[in-house]
Formats: C-alpha cells, sequence, structure tokens
C-alpha cells in the first residue's frame, strides 16, 4: 500500500459553539492567495471579477501584500487568469494547504478577542473591513473585522488547533454551548 498523505481539515472534529452573544466556527478550507506586488486593492478585486473568483474578499496584509480569500477550493484555470492578469505587478503564493480561517461573532465577540490580542477592537480604531497582522496570546495571526460583530482570523494551519481551543474556553466562559454537528 502506498504511503500516500491523507487530507484532512485541520479542525476536523471541533464543532461550532454558539449562544446568545457569541459564535465560534471554522471557515472552510477553501482557498488563500498571497498576494505580494505593486498592485492595489481595487486592481485585485478588478482582476478577480475577470479571472471567476467573484466570491473571494480580498484583505490588506501588509506593504504590498494582499490575501485572497474564499470558501471554495480555487482550480487551476483561475489561479491561472488571475496570476496572468497580474503578470508584471504583483506575484500569487497558494497558502490555502498552510493556513486556516476561523470566525468569532456576536455581541461578544470583541470582549472575547480583547483576551488574547491587543489590537484596539473599538469600531472608530477598528471598523469593518479593517485587518491587522497579530498576536492571540503567542499566536501569529490576520485579524480582519468582517462586519460590526463578526470577526475572521487567519492563522497558519499548525497553529490553528491551540487557537480554536484557546477560543472555545473564551467562548464557553461567555455563554456558549457546543452546537450539534
Amino acid at each position: 500500500m502506498p504511503d500516500l498523505p491523507i487530507y484532512r481539515p485541520a479542525l476536523a472534529g471541533k464543532t461550532a459553539l454558539g449562544g446568545d452573544t457569541i459564535r465560534l466556527e471554522a471557515l472552510p478550507e477553501g482557498h488563500l492567495l498571497h498576494v505580494m506586488g505593486v498592485t492595489t486593492t481595487e486592481e485585485i478585486e478588478a482582476h478577480l471579477l475577470a479571472a471567476g473568483l467573484k466570491e473571494s474578499s480580498v484583505r490588506p496584509a501588509g506593504y504590498r501584500q494582499w490575501f485572497i480569500a474564499g470558501n471554495d477550493r480555487v482550480s487551476d484555470v483561475h489561479l491561472r487568469a488571475l496570476t496572468g492578469a497580474l503578470a508584471g505587478r504583483a506575484f500569487i503564493s497558494d497558502q490555502s494547504h498552510g493556513r486556516v480561517r476561523i470566525r468569532v461573532s456576536g455581541l461578544n465577540a470583541t470582549q472575547v478577542l480583547n483576551k488574547g490580542t491587543a489590537v484596539d477592537l473599538h469600531p472608530s480604531a477598528f471598523p469593518e473591513g479593517s485587518t491587522a497582522m497579530t498576536l492571540f496570546d503567542h499566536i501569529s495571526m490576520q485579524l480582519m473585522r468582517t462586519g460590526s460583530d463578526d470577526f475572521e482570523l487567519t492563522v497558519l494551519r499548525s497553529f490553528a488547533e491551540s487557537l480554536y481551543e484557546e477560543l472555545e474556553e473564551l467562548a464557553l466562559a461567555h455563554g456558549a454551548e457546543r452546537l450539534a454537528s
């Protein structure tokens, strides 16, 4: 029998947690593309539509760097179309296999996240659409506000389970319960 790697989502077996004021869930391991170069968010978004990736979102990740995230796997055709459209202006590195996205939402989402990050999450300092490369305790992550009380955390795959378990404890302390799978 050949030794072939078996794909297993990093947070397989982790159930979502929910309550009146907090929700924690692992997002689908779709795609996460790292874009580096001399371009703009608007240019990347325009090329996403042309490449057929309209369900993806673009988030700043540092100086001349962005992440493109979505819930579906990206096909080679779409990736080649986007790479071709940005040729000469930016490079794309597929990080889908190495990073995991987690959603924290609800009225107490900021209280939960404030337990582990130093980012000021008040809406006036960190409005919807804002992103920050930061730490949650000792774990490096990208934090994005996707709605008034919704946040998405992108973390290296090898740290995903540890971060999720830490967030589980905090969510349970805020009244969340494990939801049926």
